[in-house]
């Protein structure tokens, strides 16, 4: 059983990020072929996808059956009925209520973030002062978020206890907050910074950052800061130099392209194996194992 999931550049297309972590996060990831489209590039999406019909948005999943899914919540739902032993929803009657409600409010409201604060794992921003609209929002979340932390009684970082389909939903909001210094309140700056520590958003931070299809369409125009979560392990590009490994530690295929890291020389298989690597080289455990 095989799906096809058809995703926005990864560096700012938001749901697109939500809908691959509904497959990275719950083991689901051999089950699905995933292709990155860049509709900045190549005339906007309805052009990209018109082979999709009647999909007109990212993300589109293809089901094995063929069904097109063209929502989010739509996918999450699929996957989640699919696959209930994954975990997609909480157990817990609570929990997966309070769940289905946030997820459910996230895709249907904070218009005012949402359409004037671009996702971007490109670069951040200095803090921005928030407009009326947008304050408002931002304390809504901070009262659900605190809200929901409360009555399932969370005791790690995620909103009803276990990773969710709610987090995954929530992941490119928290991405947003970061970029743009609205993290501003208690919950809010706690849950924000376990999602930038999350290594399944830092590895598809990596792999947008490896690609190289940043665009000045989704930039804001205001002064850059360093990514607001700091990165552990510094790697560089090398031309040259001999590899303690022979195989790429992701596809296990002969190494051809170099790394170094603390004076040690690693190889790939491809050019995208070996930089999304040194753009987040700790994000990935199969490199990791190396070290």
């Amino acid at each position: 059983m095989t799906y096809r999931l058809i995703l926005g550049n990864r560096l700012y297309f938001s749901w697109s990020l939500s809908a691959w972590l509904m497959v990275e996060r719950f083991g689901l990831r051999d089950q699905v072929n995933t292709t990155i489209l860049y509709p900045e590039t190549e005339g906007g999406v309805a052009a990209m996808v018109a082979d999709l019909a009647p999909a007109q948005t990212l993300p589109t999943m293809i089901t094995p059956e063929g069904a097109t899914l063209s929502d989010s919540m739509a996918i999450a739902e699929e996957l989640a009925t699919r696959h209930p032993d994954a975990g997609l929803w909480p157990a817990d009657p609570l929990a997966r209520g309070t769940a289905r409600t946030l997820a459910n409010e996230m895709h249907s409201s904070f218009r005012a973030l949402r359409g004037g604060w671009p996702v971007n794992l490109h670069r951040s921003y200095h803090s921005v002062t928030p407009t009326g609209d947008v304050t408002v929002e931002i304390d809504r979340l901070e009262t659900i978020w605190t809200h929901t932390r409360k009555i399932t009684k969370a005791e790690g970082p995620w909103l009803c206890g276990p990773y969710s389909i709610a987090d995954a939903i929530f992941a490119p909001m928290a991405v947003r907050l970061a970029n743009y210094g609205f993290d501003i309140h208690p919950t809010t700056k706690t849950y924000v910074a376990a999602h930038l520590a999350d290594l399944a958003l830092r590895r598809w931070r990596a792999m947008g950052l490896a690609a190289g299809q940043s665009s000045d369409v989704f930039e804001y125009d205001g002064p850059a800061k360093p990514w607001p979560e700091a990165i552990p392990l510094v790697a560089i590009a090398v031309a040259d130099g001999t590899p303690e490994n022979a195989s790429c530690p992701y596809s296990g295929d002969p190494v051809t392209h170099l790394l170094r890291l603390d004076g040690r020389t690693f190889g790939f298989c491809n050019a995208f194996c070996r930089d999304k690597t040194v753009a987040d080289p700790a994000a990935w455990p199969a490199f990791t194992a190396l070290l």
